[in-house]
């Protein structure tokens, strides 16, 4: 089985990575939880997502607390929260930031494995706004190959295409494929 977590404030879209992340793995024909974790529940306060994907029923209903995987979407939690409190010791930190691995390192006592990728910056191009929880995805994709970038392109499409129409839509996939070839 494998677990994610994903960190973010509320608005940033942490919720919604960690069910794109689950949907598409279910559609691969695994087996999925994904679900948040909520402090004082309101927009911009910080939060949890969670993602656990396995070739086996998932019997667990338990938090996850020695994640595989970790995305921290909001780069302010840096230094300031222990975003790799827990993770595995071959685990694997992916970062929204313009800063090198090395530079996470430091701030974080994780000396693990780090990749990091201006997902806040590719968003804010590709879309006009900073919603870098997509783009993130495809950092993760690039990094680890639980999920193929088609299955969340398609339901990126499923999802957004009526509402947002398809250029907006087509910027989001653009978002996902450039995170996924620029992850450091």
């Amino acid at each position: 089985m494998i677990e994610i977590r994903i960190h973010g404030r509320g608005g940033q879209g942490a919720k919604t990575a960690a069910n794109f992340l689950a949907m598409a793995a279910l559609e691969q024909g695994k087996f999925v939880q994904s679900f948040p974790e909520y402090g004082p529940e309101r927009a911009g306060a910080p939060m949890k997502a969670y993602t656990r994907i396995s070739e086996e029923i998932i019997n667990t209903y338990a938090p996850v607390v020695n994640p595989d995987f970790v995305l921290v979407i909001d780069p302010t939690f840096i230094g300031t929260i222990d975003v790799a409190d827990g993770l595995k010791e071959k685990g694997i930190l992916i970062v929204n930031t313009k800063e090198t691995p090395d530079e996470v390192k430091k701030k974080t006592g994780f000396d693990g494995e780090v990749h990091c990728v201006d997902a806040s910056g590719i968003s804010i191009a590709a879309t006009g706004i900073n919603k870098p929880n997509v783009p993130m995805l495809g950092a993760l994709i690039k990094v680890t190959n639980i999920v193929s970038v088609e299955s969340i392109e398609h339901l990126i499409k499923k999802k957004f295409l009526e509402k947002l129409g398809e250029q907006k839509t087509q910027a989001t996939i653009d978002a996902i494929q450039r995170a996924h070839d620029e992850v450091k």
